[in-house]
């Protein structure tokens, strides 16, 4: 999906938190989707992350207007003197009290500092972008931490489910026992052994019930949800499975991986942002051992008059204010020769920090490659282990109700039946984890394939 589009979704989804707010609240069961949205328009981060914008946008409102726009200022003074003074008109001493006020405007614009603006101008631009990779890169870790959150509550709830199953088995198969001790055909050692079949089943509900609502509080805290409504969601896709699996990637294709993720991760952009700031930073700071060319021009007038002068007859305002106005108009050319070597350890200061973003963005480019070789591997292993867990599923349950059958007609003993449940149990939560991890996984993989995490299929 393109960068540009993906941003505009992403800010139109969080400009639209007060209308969607009701619909929330409204919603009798949550997808995965809702709650990855949810979690985007409530996350405090991605408040902070909009503010961030916000300042990036206007740092680069600035450097522009600094680069293209003059420093234009004005200024009115008024003062009394009350012994000595010059005369403006006679320039000559005069020992009576006076009132002066001076009025000006002026402005000044920088014609050459090397590119200091222009650089200004680009690192703006940067840390614009930057910003914007920032949020990209918020709203990846909200989403991965709402899919991991929700995936353990959808655990924990079908482990519960399952374990309801096998607790309501058990006490019918701890009744059938009892009515047959009753009729002879059971003895009392297999009685005592379903009782506490039945209650290790019970405990091991609590604790399971228990896990549920701590995944729960989980998933409730990384949506921002609120406290005092009910959250439930969406747990029937793990009943379906997942019939398609990964088989395996080749060479070209990981190298096809590897590129996308380069070229899209939120992380690597930004690296790359910093050493292209860096590289403008080196540019202003050796340019700064250029002079600099600025223009002046102002335009000033002054009032004066002597009211403690007997006889005086002061000229009218408005004519002193014609009459005495000036322009004037200033090329000034600044030469750096000497500034306690400032200029010079700037520099060193800058190529330090190109080395140190350089140094970032290799490091930030190998984990990532990492990242992707790793992701394709988990991706790959966990398929495997799904097609198994499912195997191994059908066949324990397979087991199981032929079992339980067997215990019926008084077939097999107590100690099996409980060992066929259990290995079924076992059966059933191993193969909820693979499909699980296996959908985490492959996800995973999609993004670095360039899908972010709320355009795949969930």
């Amino acid at each position: 999906m393109n960068k540009r589009n993906y941003i505009t979704i992403l800010l139109a989804l969080t400009a639209s938190v007060s209308v969607m707010g009701q619909h929330w609240k409204q919603a009798d069961t949550l997808g995965l989707r809702e709650c990855m949205e949810y979690a985007l328009q409530h996350s405090v981060d991605m408040e902070i992350g909009r503010a961030d914008i916000d300042d990036d946008r206007i740092a680069r409102r600035d450097a522009i207007l600094q680069a293209f726009t003059p420093r234009i200022s004005a200024e009115i003074g008024v003062y009394s003197n009350f012994g000595r003074s010059i005369d403006p008109e006679t320039n000559t001493y005069l020992s009576t009290a006076s009132f002066n006020q001076s009025s000006g405007i002026s402005g000044a614009i920088t014609l050459f500092n090397g590119f200091e603006a222009i650089n200004n101008m680009r690192i703006s631009k940067t840390a614009q972008q930057m910003g914007l990779d920032g949020q990209r890169q918020i709203v990846d870790r909200i989403c991965l931490a709402v899919i991991e959150a929700y995936y353990n509550v959808v655990y924990y709830s079908q482990l519960t489910g399952v374990l309801e199953d096998m607790v309501e088995n058990a006490q019918q198969s701890l009744l059938l026992a009892q009515r047959q001790q009753e009729l002879g055909q059971k003895g009392y050692a297999d009685v005592v052994q379903l009782e506490a079949q039945v209650a290790e089943r019970e405990y091991e509900l609590i604790n399971m019930v228990n896990a549920r609502e701590s995944a729960y509080i989980d998933l409730q805290d990384v949506m921002f949800w609120p406290t005092d409504e009910k959250l439930v969601i969406d747990i029937a896709f793990a009943d379906e499975g997942n019939g398609d699996v990964l088989l395996g990637y080749s060479s070209a294709d990981l190298d096809e991986l590897t590129s996308s993720a380069l070229n899209t991760v939120p992380r690597v952009a930004i690296a790359k942002g910093h050493v292209r700031n860096s590289e403008y930073s080196l540019k202003t700071a050796r340019w700064q051992l250029a002079p600099s060319l600025n223009l002046y021009g102002g335009w000033s007038t002054s009032y004066y008059t002597y009211p403690g002068q007997t006889g005086y007859v002061p000229t009218p305002y408005w004519d002193q204010f014609r009459n005495n106005g000036g322009e004037y108009v200033q090329l000034s050319l600044s030469f750096p020769i000497f500034s306690s070597l400032y200029k010079f350890s700037n520099i060193s200061r800058r190529k330090n920090d190109l080395r140190r973003s350089n140094a970032e963005y290799d490091r930030v480019v190998r984990e990532v490659q990492s990242e992707v070789r790793r992701a394709v591997q988990d991706c790959e292993g966990a398929s495997l282990a799904y097609v198994q867990a499912e195997r191994q599923s059908a066949a324990q349950e397979a087991a199981f109700e032929l079992n339980r059958r067997k215990f019926e007609q008084g077939l097999i003993s107590s100690i099996e039946f409980q060992t066929a449940s259990g290995n079924y149990l076992r059966a059933k939560a191993e193969r909820l984890n693979a499909l699980l991890r296996y959908s985490l996984k492959s996800k995973v993989v999609n993004y670095y394939s360039g899908i972010p995490y709320l355009e795949q299929e969930l």
